[in-house]
């Protein structure tokens, strides 16, 4: 097993690559000690070419891949995209387009939520993945065989896979379907979070708008020190420690010492005032200035019944259509539906998801169709009829 390291090798491979309408496309990566991932491998296939990249090879340009990303007359296939996009509009400046999911795909074809590739494989092939490789160090060199076959392997198998997906979309007319989730994956918007919003990450539960003006402050003092250090999140401040400084909002260092979830000693440090400046100037802000609680959405009394009446159909399309229920609609998407109907701005009510269930979840919000149990089945029928 060839791993490609010198310039000449990666542009003759691209060249080939360029030549199919699609290529299969995965990465290996380590981010444990990093805010981005270190990239550490490229795979790539299309029929009757493979390439294995390494990108750690002293002096290799990777501005060949980078090409081929962005070439729109080539599809890029990947299963479980985002993270090897990230990676990409990290590294290459540019989002891969046009892009083609797999995971999505089989969602969409009826193979289950958020199916793995090793069982993609195993249903859409019959083959059997040997996954004994899968925690590997891929920074470490050399790479063996036998690593360096099952990293093929993510690539090889998967234009199988590619190829029975892409027909059954088009044999059912669903390749629309595909296109909008696309759309999302491929967006620009999704790469590239603000440190402001990076507070959103956070399951917390707040009381008051100036807590939660300290956590907004510091969520994003953290977001941006991560990213210049490139360490982890939790290596600048623990979740823990965001919350506690909400709660107590201390204005110096002799108050930062005093909290439980920083280590001692720390608050004399630089980090520790820079911290102490953005709680500061949080606390500072006017009482007409401080951010609103978000608020959290609560069913109203008397429609839990109606939620699962709504989880009742969900199912019955789902399996009528061989689609995954979860990518038809959520929970709180159920929830909303059944509370404000027309008015919930849900994902299930847009797009290709309400053809296929939000108009009929809103036809029996409004009572004109109902549900039945008919030989020894669950039917839907009209109540107009």
């Amino acid at each position: 097993m060839h791993l490609i390291t010198s310039q000449e090798e990666l542009d003759a491979v691209v060249r080939e690559l360029a030549k199919s309408e699609f290529v299969t496309v995965d990465t290996e990566f380590i981010r444990e000690t990093t805010f981005w991932p270190v990239l550490c491998l490229i795979q790539m296939a299309a029929p009757g070419v493979t390439a294995l990249i390494d990108p750690l090879s002293p002096g290799l340009d990777l501005k060949p891949f980078f090409d081929l990303m962005r070439n729109e007359k080539v599809t890029k296939v990947f299963h479980a995209a985002r993270q090897d996009i990230e990676i990409v509009v990290h590294l290459g400046d540019l989002v891969p387009h046009p892009v083609f999911d797999t995971q999505v795909a089989a969602m969409v074809c009826g193979f289950g939520d958020s199916v793995s590739y090793d069982q993609l494989v195993q249903k859409v092939t019959g083959a059997r993945l040997d996954k004994s490789s899968r925690f590997t160090d891929w920074r470490h060199r050399p790479l063996s065989d036998k690593q360096l076959d099952y990293a093929l392997a993510d690539v090889t198998h998967l234009i199988d896979v590619y190829k029975h997906l892409k027909d059954q979309l088009a044999r059912e007319d669903r390749a629309h379907w595909l296109n909008e989730e696309m759309e999302v994956l491929t967006s620009r918007e999704t790469y590239d979070p603000h440190p402001e919003d990076a507070w959103k990450r956070l399951k917390m539960r707040l009381r008051k708008p100036q807590e939660l003006a300290v956590v907004q402050a510091v969520a994003a003092w953290r977001e941006r020190e991560a990213r210049e250090r490139d360490v982890p999140r939790g290596r600048v401040l623990k979740d823990d420690a965001i919350y506690e400084i909400a709660q107590q909002a201390p204005r110096d260092a002799n108050a930062l010492g005093r909290l439980r979830t920083t280590p001692k000693g720390w608050e004399r440090s630089a980090t520790a005032t820079a911290l102490l400046e953005a709680v500061n100037a949080a606390l500072a802000r006017p009482k007409e200035e401080m951010p609103k609680l978000p608020k959290v959405f609560q069913p109203p009394e008397g429609t839990s019944a109606a939620s699962e009446l709504l989880k009742v159909l969900l199912r019955i399309v789902a399996e009528k259509q061989g689609v995954a229920a979860k990518v038809l609609a959520t929970s709180d998407d159920i929830d909303r539906i059944a509370a404000e109907g027309e008015d919930a701005d849900v994902p299930a009510l847009q797009g290709w998801r309400r053809a296929v269930f939000g108009d009929a979840a809103l036809r029996l919000v409004r009572g004109e169709i109902g549900i039945k149990f008919e030989k020894r089945r669950i039917a839907v029928f009209d109540l107009k009829a």
